[in-house]
């Protein structure tokens, strides 16, 4: 598996690829310099239950702890992964 991130400045998003085929993708849109709004995660069907989602959400903790950003996780499955796991909520805003 493999996530790669892409931006331009107003949005942007982490893809996740398995055999280099497109898995999924979790989009974001700025919101200021130091945060970042989760809007969207979704993973195609046939991989769906693997774990790609939650994968591309610590993708995306990772980036905001290198970056010194904080996320707002507005996307119904992305704020499930902020609930569930409390040792993220470093970056929430």
């Amino acid at each position: 598996m493999k996530i790669e991130r892409e931006e331009d400045r107003r949005k942007g998003r982490f893809v996740i690829y398995e055999n280099d085929k497109f898995a999924g993708e979790m989009t974001y849109v700025w919101a200021g310099k130091s945060k970042f709004i989760i809007d969207h995660t979704g993973v195609e069907e046939n991989y769906s239950g693997r774990g790609m989602g939650k994968q591309m959400v610590m993708a995306a903790v990772e980036y905001a702890r290198d970056n010194n950003l904080k996320i707002l996780p507005l996307c119904p499955f992305a704020k499930k992964v902020f609930d569930t796991y409390k040792e993220i909520d470093d970056v929430r805003a």
